[in-house]
């Protein structure tokens, strides 16, 4: 566990390393105090450490397994491509919530029980989740009204969630369910019928958020929902250090 771990984490800094490669450009343009254009470190060498983070990240990863391989070479060439075209097309934040989405799966394909139908259901949840997220977010580098359809995608993990366990509903469901809805609606009122919308905050929260998405996923067993509400509020205090955005 810690191998993958450690090895899906490289995959995702090394994703963020080649993010500000590919925008070299667009950020000497409009960006220039970032890393690159404002010279505290070299385009060549952020190149070479973002490729071989994502490399040595893969690597971890597909010695676990032909199926593990598999989706870890779809997750990096999800990541890849997020980065390359984000700036260009509409759709970035459905690359986004691949990135995640193969992210589950890799994860999942080295357990027991492997990639099940469950796991894929839990797995679209949180890619639902990130578009959602994924277009707020872009309100916060843009002007004008927020569009309300990207609230639909936030609804479907507890939507699925009462599909899947709405006939006899364990404690853990009930209460993980209330949580996640009750975070959601507030961090949503920071933006949603507000006269000068924070983005920044509902951002934040809903990123903080995915953790109780994850922890819906296992709410039907209570031995493990501790791990969840631990890192959500593990990632709130983070928060404090490095903004989420």
């Amino acid at each position: 566990m810690g191998v993958v771990m450690l090895s899906a984490s490289l995959i995702y800094i090394g994703g963020m390393v080649l993010n500000d490669a590919f925008d070299a450009d667009f950020d000497r343009q409009f960006r220039r105090e970032r890393p690159i254009p404002s010279g505290a470190v070299s385009e060549h060498r952020v190149w070479q450490a973002g490729w071989s983070l994502i490399v040595a990240g893969v690597i971890g990863l597909a010695v676990q397994g032909w199926w593990t391989a598999m989706f870890s070479a779809l997750l990096a060439g999800s990541v890849i491509l997020y980065d390359a075209i984000h700036k260009r097309v509409t759709l970035s934040p459905v690359l986004m919530a691949a990135c995640r989405f193969f992210l589950f799966l890799t994860v999942a394909s080295v357990g027991e029980r492997g990639v099940t139908g469950e796991v894929l259901w839990a797995a679209l949840a949180l890619a639902a989740w990130i578009v959602g997220l994924s277009y707020i977010a872009r309100r916060e580098s843009r002007r004008g009204p927020m569009a309300y359809w990207p609230l639909v995608f936030l609804a479907i993990p507890g939507i699925l969630a009462w599909l899947v366990h709405g006939d006899n509903p364990a404690l853990g469901v009930i209460l993980t369910g209330l949580l996640a809805l009750s975070w959601t609606v507030w961090s949503l009122s920071h933006t949603v019928a507000r006269a000068q919308p924070h983005y920044g905050r509902t951002v934040s929260g809903l990123l903080a958020g995915i953790c109780l998405v994850d922890q819906l996923a296992v709410a039907p067993d209570p031995s493990g929902m501790a791990v969840y509400a631990g890192l959500f509020v593990v990632s709130l205090l983070a928060q404090r250090f490095i903004p989420a955005t």
